[in-house]
């Protein structure tokens, strides 16, 4: 059973753990995820599989956008759409506040997440040259405009 709910700060260290696993040397450290929960303005969600916490994403307000922040879901439980309730919890959470679009940056080699925010209406913007430190990959921004918007089935 797929559960949603906001993360607590007991389960930073698994997403400092998780992060360093996928995102090896950019991954956000413990310390910018302690204290970004602390006193940043993002919310954290973790998604839950059979009681088990194997995604998250952490999302909201980055200056004046909807920001997706960050998007993971552990290797061992990819394939079963949980990557699509993450992002579809941020989207639901986006048209709450009544925002008019909603915003992300994507590795351009990351063809799985590329493919997932298309089929969910974003569309590129520009391109960050060398966003990703210290491997210095390129970012693709994309945004979806939510007025109107249904996913694909």
């Amino acid at each position: 059973m797929i559960s949603l709910r906001d993360l607590t700060e007991d389960d930073l260290p698994w997403m400092a753990e998780v992060e360093a696993e996928l995102f090896g040397a950019s991954a956000w450290s413990r310390e910018l995820i302690t204290h970004d929960y602390r006193y940043g303005f993002a919310r954290y969600r973790g998604l839950e599989l059979d009681g088990s916490l194997v995604g998250y994403a952490v999302y909201g307000y980055d200056g004046d956008a909807f920001h997706l922040m960050n998007i993971a879901v552990v290797p061992q439980a990819r394939g079963r759409g949980l990557g699509r309730a993450l992002l579809e919890d941020f989207l639901g959470e986006a048209r709450a506040e009544g925002v008019p679009d909603a915003w992300l940056e994507v590795a351009v080699d990351n063809a799985a997440a590329l493919s997932l925010y298309r089929a969910h209406g974003f569309e590129d913007v520009r391109i960050r040259r060398r966003y990703y430190q210290p491997e210095g990959t390129d970012a693709l921004v994309m945004r979806v405009q939510l007025r109107g918007y249904r996913p694909e089935a």
